[in-house]
């Protein structure tokens, strides 16, 4: 379960965030992500394989998560916790995605011939 951080203004508080400082992944519960997987057919996949899959992430997120910055592991973790079974290969696909994007460059968003 991911642990929420009170955010306060003038002493009071409004609403909270995720913890932003976590030195390792949320632990997931993706049984039932896995368990979706596998009652939809979705592409053949077993439920094993899919197990296989999340736990390669989850190991990879462990190996590399000081790498990530901050808000980068409180961005994804919180997006990959909302709205459907929570997954490892999900919360790494983000992690990965927000590092790219944070090394594209800063002044090249007029297109690519301007």
């Amino acid at each position: 379960m991911m642990r929420l951080t009170p955010l306060l203004f003038g002493g009071g508080m409004l609403f909270a965030v995720p913890a932003l400082a976590a030195d390792h992944p949320p632990q997931l519960d993706v049984q039932s992500s896995c368990n979706a997987v596998a009652s939809r057919g979705m592409n053949g996949r077993t439920k094993e394989a899919c197990m296989d899959e999340e736990n390669s992430a989850q190991s990879t997120l462990r190996d590399k998560w000081a790498q990530f910055s901050p808000s980068q592991r409180s961005r994804c973790s919180g997006l990959v916790q909302t709205g459907g079974p929570p997954s490892y290969v999900e919360l790494l696909t983000c992690m990965q995605m927000a590092q790219d994007a944070k090394s594209l460059p800063q002044d090249k968003t007029d297109g690519p011939n301007r």
